[in-house]
Parts: structure tokens; sequence; C-alpha cells
């Protein structure tokens, strides 16, 4: 391993992400705030995710060529948004890399990323939903809310990031949030992140990160199974997916 290459990459990109963010951020929460004053509060809402989405994207640029990241949409999807999105966690990025989703979307999160000064702000303010903070109830009603407002919900349902390819259980709230809306789920493959940076560490190694989209599981399809059915048909797909993925397909 190459740390040498390794070090000037992670000087590199953290030196680009503060200049990149001291600047960025004041320049999007003045535009947002003004905009606020002739947008309504739903409008203002959709500018802020619109905000974190544009700010998230420019921090993917910020390692290339060292770090490149494909999007790859494979749905075919015409059932139109809202959607529940359901990705596997290998790596604290994977939350940045939902910016490359052309979608109006919040993301379902624990308790630290509230914590950490900018990012927490954005969050806020873009309606994330905290799942730790909210009672079970509260936090179904505000995401069917999101959904009849056109938001997607996007879930990282393993709960807290694997750190290797190896997939973790996942947790029910996506999915019976799926049975209560009827929106449709789509699988999200994250591959690559695992080392970017790898868990407990921020330091970035060279890589490049795959996130591929697969077709919508409609309501016509899930209609009747059982929480434990859906859940486990959905890690099934994924898990079968990252492993083409990891296979070069």
């Amino acid at each position: 391993m190459n740390y040498l290459k390794i070090y000037s990459l992670n000087l590199y990109s953290y030196v680009l992400f503060a200049i990149y963010s001291a600047v960025c951020i004041p320049l999007l929460v003045l535009f947002v705030a003004f905009m606020s004053i002739f947008l309504g509060r739903r409008r203002t809402m959709k500018l802020y995710r619109r905000a974190i989405a544009w700010w998230s994207r420019g921090i993917l640029l910020l390692p290339f060529p060292f770090v490149k990241v494909r999007y790859e949409n494979n749905s075919g999807d015409t059932t139109g948004e809202p959607y529940i999105f359901v990705c596997n966690h290998r790596s604290f990025s994977d939350g940045f890399l939902m910016a490359v989703l052309p979608v109006e979307g919040v993301q379902v999160v624990n308790i630290w990323p509230f914590r950490i000064p900018v990012i927490g702000f954005f969050a806020r303010k873009s309606g994330y939903l905290n799942i730790r903070m909210m009672q079970t109830e509260e936090f179904f009603d505000k995401a069917a809310e999101l959904l009849r407002d056109n938001v997607s919900i996007i879930f990282f349902p393993e709960g807290t990031r694997s750190g290797s390819r190896k997939m973790g259980n996942f947790h029910s709230s996506a999915f019976r949030l799926a049975l209560k809306s009827q929106a449709p789920i789509v699988p999200l493959c994250i591959s690559g992140s695992e080392n970017i940076p790898p868990k407990g560490s921020l330091l970035l190694r060279p890589g490049t990160i795959r996130i591929r989209r697969l077709r919508a599981i409609t309501w016509s399809e899930y209609n009747g199974w059982s929480v434990v059915t859906l859940k486990n048909r959905v890690r099934e797909i994924i898990g079968n997916e990252l492993a083409l993925m990891e296979q070069g397909a």
C-alpha cells in the first residue's frame, strides 16, 4: 500500500474541503435565506434540500480523480415520485452519496449527524428524520406527510455502517412505512465505499464508488406481504446485486 499516495490524497482532499465549505456554505445559507422572503415554507424546504444536495455533489468531486463516484440508474422506473429508497451502508461517506439521486429527498439518520455543526444545520433545515429522537407514531406521521408532499425518503436500514462488504441485518422501519404508505420501494446498492473512508477512520483511500439504482418494487407487488417478508426480499435483492457489482458486472 502506497501510504505517501494516501496521505497526499487526504491532505489534498481535506484542504479543498475546508476551502470549499468555507465559501460554499455561507453563500448557500444566504441564498436560501434571501429566497425564503419570496417563497412559502414548502418551497423553502425544497430549496434547503437542493442546497444540501449541491454542497454534497461538490464534496464528491473534491478527491477526483483519486476517488471516483459512478451513479448507475438501472431502474427503468416510470412510477414517478415519491419513493422509499433502501440502501446498504458501508461508510460515513454514504450519506453524501445520496446527492446523486435526482429527487427531492430526506434521509432517516441517527443522532450524530445533528450534532455536527454544518451537517446538523442543513439536516434540521431540510427536515431530515432523526429516528432515535422521535416517538414511533410521530416518525411515521412525519414520514407519511413528506411522502404526500412528493418528498422521497432515504433509509439505511442496517442502522450503522458495516465497514466491510458484509451486509448487516435490516431494521423494519422502512418496510413498515412502505406498508402504511403504499409508496414504491427502490433498492439502492453502494459498492466500493467501505474504505472511503474505512469505519472508525477519516483516512480516504483511492478507489471507485458505484451507486446502482434498481427497479422499484411497487405496491401491486408487495401488497399482502408481511413486514418480515418485504424486508428480507429487499435485503436479498440488494445482496444479490452487490455480489454482481463486485464481480465487475
